[in-house]
């Protein structure tokens, strides 16, 4: 089976703390939005600590116009981009010309000719390399691409798989949208990029072991409208519904069972909880509904705490945790939920050498 040779996540320049985005938010919103006093709390419980953001707190007090906003996506996205994808390069041991596939995954930002395009042109990589430009999946995105990246290595054993996840939460916030889905979304999402490196059979694995075993993707009916974007004039106005954390305690203890009885496994045999931290309220949620011992979720808290939620690009930066601070031998469960309602997961074997 492929195997995820390495992994690498962007430090964006400005990291700012909740507290002073907490501020921002509450001048920003408090003279058309008459709950802003009696929501601004919300800031408080969400256990994150600092933000992500490629720009400056004072970029997003600017006026700007989506045209403006959607350039600055462009720009940052391939400058760093090009940086994450040139650390995964030299941490998996290959060459740029080596790159057989690349995928690209994003909900934040519009390009055609698609981003993966702008990446090849910039670093003048191999121009027949197989492209999968992955748009729409949100906070999903990151899990479902990581499988499509795999099932690309299946398909030849000699690929070498770029997998990019791009987010830029940030500069899609409308300031003119005095929603309560806009107020809340100001408190919890943040900016980011990752770049995951997966290498076919016929390559020989050093150090670590991080292999493909399944994934299971899953769209649950009538739940359009539990999470998503709108689209104005203005911009992309977010959608998303306060029964997110009771759907996922409905739901994802038997989704991920039925998925680990479909590889004869039990919830006891993962080891590694390799899960997108939608926010408190939906890590609060994970853990009421599978129960597991102790902190298994300690990763993907630590990585919300440190960076927000950056969307598809965040569980790339909880897997990246693991394998530079280390796992435990056995299996490994990526798993992400995102619009439509929909599950995304990906079931990994890690084994340290």
């Amino acid at each position: 089976m492929p195997f995820i040779a390495a992994t690498a996540a962007i430090d964006l320049p400005y990291k700012a703390t909740q507290q002073d985005v907490k501020k921002q938010a509450h001048e920003l919103f408090s003279a058309n939005f008459p709950q802003t006093d009696r929501l601004i709390f919300a800031f408080d419980n969400t256990e994150i600590i600092t933000r992500n953001f490629c720009k400056p707190l004072s970029y997003y007090t600017e006026p700007n116009t989506f045209e403006q906003r959607n350039n600055e996506y462009l720009q940052t996205t391939l400058t760093y981009s090009v940086q994450a994808i040139e650390d995964c390069i030299v941490k998996a041991g290959v060459k740029k010309e080596d790159i057989t596939d690349i995928l690209f995954v994003s909900t934040t930002g519009l390009a055609t000719p698609s981003v993966d395009a702008l990446i090849i042109n910039k670093m003048r990589l191999n121009p027949h390399i197989n492209r999968t430009p992955i748009w729409g999946l949100g906070c999903g995105g990151g899990v479902s691409g990581m499988a499509k990246a795999n099932m690309a290595a299946i398909a030849n054993p000699d690929a070498v798989v770029l997998l990019v996840a791009v987010e830029l939460c940030s500069l899609t916030l409308i300031k003119s949208d005095y929603s309560k889905s806009n107020f809340i979304g100001s408190s919890l999402f943040s900016d980011g990029i990752a770049a995951c490196i997966i290498k076919g059979d016929n390559y020989t694995q050093t150090n670590q072991k991080v292999d493909y075993v399944a994934s299971s993707s899953k769209l649950y009916y009538d739940s359009l409208d539990v999470m998503g974007w709108d689209f104005s004039d203005t911009g992309f106005k977010v959608l998303f519904s306060k029964d997110i954390p009771t759907f996922i305690r409905d739901n994802v203890y038997h989704d991920i069972t039925e998925f680990l009885a479909r590889q004869n496994l039990q919830l006891s045999d993962i080891k590694n909880f390799i899960f997108h931290p939608g926010g408190k309220k939906v890590l609060d949620a994970y853990t009421d509904a599978l129960a597991v011992e102790g902190d298994f979720l300690n990763k993907t808290r630590a990585v919300m705490n440190d960076n927000g939620n950056m969307s598809s690009a965040t569980v790339l930066y909880v897997l990246e945790r693991f394998m530079s601070e280390g796992f435990e031998d056995g299996y490994g469960l990526m798993m992400a939920m995102g619009p439509g309602f929909s599950s995304e997961m990906v079931l990994l074997q890690l084994n340290k050498n």
